[in-house]
């Protein structure tokens, strides 16, 4: 089973999507929808960092994205919004957003990344 996502807080948020290419799940405990997205966005972390953060411990993080609804899962790059998906969604739509708001030699590379890792 895969490792639990990244929590973030309010140093390490900053921190993560300064670096390469990430997905940033903004989620609550109580947010029922929020909980069955969690095992979508773990399959995608063989393609592309995944994190989340808890828009109750810090709003002032979801209100500088403008993250009005959760689930909101959104890409970052180099500190750069890179898109934003609402809602609940299956992997498939998730697979086929990131290779429209990823770059191919990007996604690619995060791959060999991974098998390197393992």
């Amino acid at each position: 089973m895969a490792a639990q996502m990244q929590e973030l807080d309010g140093t390490t948020f900053d921190e993560t999507i300064g670096e390469g290419p990430v997905v940033i799940d903004f989620w609550a405990p109580w947010c029922r929808p929020c909980r069955a997205l969690e095992p979508i966005l773990e399959k995608l972390e063989n393609r592309v960092a995944v994190a989340r953060l808890n828009i109750d411990e810090h709003p002032e993080i979801a209100s500088r994205y403008d993250v009005l609804s959760i689930p909101t899962v959104m890409l970052f790059a180099r500190g750069e919004s890179q898109g934003k998906v609402v809602g609940v969604r299956p992997l498939s739509y998730f697979e086929n957003w990131l290779a429209e708001v990823l770059p191919a030699a990007e996604l690619d590379g995060l791959a060999a990344q991974g098998q390197h890792d393992a």
